[in-house]
Formats: C-alpha cells, sequence, structure tokens
C-alpha cells in the first residue's frame, strides 16, 4: 500500500463552501492513468488533480473528471496552483511570481499575486480555436430550450482555449434558469460532436459585479452540473470578444450562484478580435481539508 498526501480546495472564492471543489494528489509520478481515474470517481468531484514533476515546466499535473482525463481545466489549475503554495512548494516573490505548468493541452504560463491574506491566480489559456457551428435546432432540445432562447444573431459553436467546449448564449437568466438536461438527447449529440462539455450562458451578471453568468452540464458519471468552469469560461470570452458582443475585453465572470456555491474569475482578452492571442481568467481560492491517500 502507498500513500500520498491531498488536498481539497474551493476554487474561484473566497470563502470556504463555495466555488468548485478539487481534490490535489501529490507527487503522483508512479500513479498510472487507470489509478487517477479510480481516484477521481473515489472523489466524485468535478475534476481531481495529480501533480507531477516535470522536464519542461516548472510542475506537471493531470486532471481527471469522474469518466475520463481532460486536457486542460480552469479550477484545477488554480486550487492547484494554490495548494503549492500553502505546501511551500512554490514560493512567492514580491509581486507577480511566474510559474509554468505542464498540462496534456501544453505549458501554460500562470502568475500568482500575494494581496494579503488571498492569492490571485491567473492562467493564460491556448490560443483560442473556432471549431464547429451547429444548427440551433439539432443542440437546443437536448436542454429543453428553443431558438426563442438564444441571444438573438449569435451562433452555437465549439471554442478551445485547450478543451473544446460548446458555447450556448442565451437571451436571459430566465432562459438560462429553465435549461433541463435531456440525457438521452445530449448523449446522442455529444456522441456525433466536436466538445468535450457544453457552457450556457447570458450578458448578465449573478451580482452587479458580474458581465457574465453561467451554467455547465455533463452526465453521470460526471457530476451534472460543475460550480464554475474555468476552461469555458475562457472559451466563453474569447467567443464574446470574437462576435463583438462585448464592449471590454476584461470582466468578471460567475457561475455557480443558483448550485449555492457562488464563483467569480477575473478575465481578460489579449488580442483582437480578429487574432486573440490568449484569454487570462484568474481567481482565489481556500483550503478545506487535508489529509492521505492510501491505496
Amino acid at each position: 500500500m502507498s500513500t500520498y498526501p491531498f488536498m481539497q480546495v474551493d476554487a474561484f472564492t473566497e470563502r470556504p463552501l463555495a466555488g468548485n471543489p478539487c481534490a490535489i494528489v501529490f507527487n503522483a509520478d508512479d500513479l498510472t492513468a487507470v489509478q487517477m481515474l479510480a481516484i477521481a470517481r473515489e472523489m466524485n468531484l468535478s475534476e481531481t488533480a495529480f501533480v507531477l514533476r516535470s522536464a519542461v515546466a516548472d510542475v506537471g499535473a493531470r486532471y481527471f473528471t469522474p469518466a475520463e482525463e481532460i486536457p486542460l481545466a480552469g479550477h484545477p489549475t488554480i486550487a492547484t496552483m494554490h495548494a503549492l503554495v500553502e505546501r511551500g512548494d512554490i514560493v512567492l516573490g514580491a509581486g507577480v511570481t511566474a510559474v509554468t505548468l505542464e498540462l496534456p493541452a501544453g505549458v501554460i504560463p500562470v502568475e500568482i499575486v500575494a494581496d494579503g491574506r488571498l492569492r490571485r491566480i491567473t492562467m493564460s489559456q491556448k490560443k483560442p480555436q473556432f471549431l464547429a457551428v451547429y444548427d440551433p435546432a439539432d443542440v437546443l432540445p437536448a436542454f429543453g430550450l428553443s431558438a426563442n432562447d438564444l441571444l438573438p444573431g449569435a451562433p452555437i459553436q465549439t471554442v478551445s482555449t485547450g478543451t473544446p467546449q460548446l458555447m450556448i448564449p442565451l437571451r436571459s437568466h430566465e432562459a438560462l434558469r429553465r435549461c433541463r438536461l435531456d440525457m438521452a438527447a445530449y448523449t446522442e449529440l455529444r456522441a456525433q460532436a466536436d466538445f468535450f462539455s457544453p457552457h450556457l450562458f447570458c450578458l448578465e451578471g449573478a451580482t452587479p459585479t458580474g458581465r457574465t453568468f453561467a451554467r455547465h452540464f455533463g452526465v453521470p458519471p460526471d457530476t451534472m452540473e460543475d460550480p464554475f468552469t474555468g476552461s469555458a469560461t475562457g472559451g466563453m470570452a474569447a467567443y464574446l470578444w470574437h462576435y463583438g458582443l462585448l464592449d471590454s475585453p476584461a470582466f468578471v465572470a460567475e457561475q455557480g450562484h443558483w448550485m449555492g456555491r457562488p464563483g467569480q474569475a477575473w478575465v481578460e482578452v489579449v488580442g483582437s478580435r480578429e487574432d486573440i492571442e490568449t484569454v487570462k481568467v484568474g481567481g482565489t481560492a481556500v483550503t478545506v481539508l487535508r489529509g492521505e491517500l492510501e491505496i
């Protein structure tokens, strides 16, 4: 039997039991992908992170949902960096501390800024790719919605900043609240599609601070709804900037409030509308659990 230290961290929040929880397993280099997936199922969170040594970056990691590995994700990145700082594996300097993180999607830069007891951790996601565009009639029934619920003139499209996610822009909170996943229809849609998961959003925050509010769905064994989805927030920001639906490239994105786990991210799109270089997604995190995993 082997023992692995782990932590559980709530990301994209300033207080415990909000935002999106992530388990982080350290010293995981000798674990196989099969073991990592089994541990992710045991943790039963939207993602579990495994910290690895890296030959090309300061640290490496792999992220698993309870169903499969994901090449890049936001809240595990924020949670993992927070945990490494708390453990002393990353030592913060004055001002901004730059860290490189190797993921299956590639090496990404992370910036950590200490601000009193809170640390804002910002990841720069991969250059966005704008992929398949979908007919609303093929997509919306899987969510209990119709064409009248869409934001007028905005396409349904897969966007990837490291993980491909389906962007579904809605006209109102009311439409977003009515979303109900038809598992059979959604499973059939996803089997024929180019996206990992769907991100539904509207141009109105859950609070006066927010510019956007979103919901993000999955099907078992993944969690049914994700409290906060950092990678999809990056794809959403790229989508909104590219299609001229935002006046400013920097804004606050919100998610999870209707689940009782409110989360916020600071988002900045870098580049022109025609040529986006990267999307920065940042947030804070808090530790809620420390322990040892014995397998």
